[in-house]
């Protein structure tokens, strides 16, 4: 029987629940979950559960998907807590947030209760909190860990509900052989399985370049694409562009845009701060630029990256990637073969690695052949199949 079929030929129903979702067409939020849903409409009639926002619709469709919001809080223009960004960052943004978690979780419960049995099999995005609701119902899921859901908060009552999340999931998936890792830290299983988020290939590529689209003239153009928070290293970025003589463009807002950009005025018009951008701006930012940094670190709560997706854009773009070492990084960039990796924290390592690729032209040639057949591994037909195949083999699914 085909994956995703029930016996008498209808596809079989999945609920897809997540925090992080686009919430218009356009948005600037990141869109793998709705990526990988479409995808999955091959094999399942696909409805995706999240977080409502202000402006957004409590549903619709998006690219053949069913989308619900559901409100988490009486006063809809309050429900703030997971857009834009993440639930965590936005707490640490405005700690008064915190207050709103419980009420999350409450609603999402209930709209659990009322949606699940008209499904057949769910897949929660992050154990917290999406994870952790599912694991007080029957229905058969599978969790799918994406990073600091995994490296942090695993201390009391939310470490408890990890590992019950853990434990009563029908399937683990993660995004990366570190979180695999770091689960297993926390609950001891052979029911996991990793398989990364993926890139639309199709929507990148060397053919959206626009000559000197920074206003960089004869200068060469660093790029980096992300949320402004600890994690991503961007200050330690910005220190090693006194030793690199090009432009650093930071495409993305958060909590410490403002320190950022202060710390970069020395270097004046060297480095320009663009901003979120749409999905279908990204295309031509990716394109222009001539090598792609991710000096991502360990922030301070163990937070980690995940898995690191702007880097496969920029790989499926034809840059060269040039990335710390840090958490799941590494099973995307294989040192010295599609991309450098560089120390954490050290920005003289990060100036070395990022003058190499912008002044050696047959390393940086090589680098960007290997990384775009890097990026081609992970287009979402081919990871879709492997969700399906993960559910189909699970008995309780």
């Amino acid at each position: 029987m085909t994956a995703g079929m029930k016996k008498d030929g209808t596809k079989k129903k999945l609920l897809v629940t997540a925090s992080t979702f686009p919430r218009w067409e356009g948005d600037t939020e990141p869109r793998f979950v709705l990526d990988l849903s479409e995808a999955l409409l091959e094999y399942f009639d696909v409805t995706v559960l999240v977080p409502a926002a202000p402006g957004a619709k409590e549903t619709e469709v998006q690219n053949g998907v069913n989308v619900i919001r559901y409100h988490y809080f009486p006063v809809h223009k309050w429900e703030t807590l997971c857009y834009p960004g993440a639930i965590v960052p936005r707490i640490r943004e405005k700690k008064i947030r915190v207050l709103l978690v419980p009420f999350l979780f409450l609603s999402l419960y209930f709209h659990l209760f009322r949606l699940l049995p008209d499904y057949d099999v769910v897949h929660a995005h992050w154990l917290i909190p999406q994870g952790m609701v599912q694991s007080f119902f029957k229905k058969p899921y599978i969790v799918t860990g994406h990073g600091a859901d995994v490296t942090s908060l695993n201390k009391g009552i939310f470490r408890t509900l990890k590992i019950r999340c853990l434990k009563h999931a029908a399937h683990i998936t993660v995004v990366s052989d570190h979180l695999k890792n770091e689960v297993l830290k926390l609950y001891q299983t052979e029911n996991i399985d990793v398989i990364s988020m993926g890139c639309k290939t199709e929507n990148f590529g060397k053919q959206y370049r626009v000559p000197d689209y920074f206003g960089q003239g004869e200068k060469k153009v660093v790029l980096f694409v992300g949320r402004l928070a600890e994690k991503k290293g961007v200050a330690y970025l910005i220190e090693a562009m006194k030793q690199i003589d090009a432009m650093l463009v930071v495409v993305g807002d958060g909590p410490l845009r403002d320190s950022l950009e202060s710390q970069a005025k020395e270097l004046g018009d060297r480095v320009q701060f663009l901003g979120a951008k749409t999905h279908e701006e990204l295309k031509t930012i990716y394109a222009s630029a001539d090598v792609f940094a991710a000096p991502s670190v360990t922030a301070k709560d163990g937070d980690q990256e995940g898995f690191g997706l702007v880097m496969l854009e920029a790989m499926a773009s034809g840059l060269p990637v040039a990335a710390s070492n840090s958490g799941g990084i590494s099973d995307l960039i294989h040192d010295g073969e599609n991309g450098l990796l560089t120390r954490e924290r050290d920005p003289g390592d990060i100036a070395e690695k990022i003058n190499r690729i912008l002044k050696d032209d047959p390393l940086r040639e090589s680098l960007i052949r290997q990384s775009e057949k890097m990026a081609e591994q992970y287009s979402y037909r081919t990871l879709a199949g492997r969700y399906a195949a993960v559910i189909e083999k699970r008995r309780d699914c």
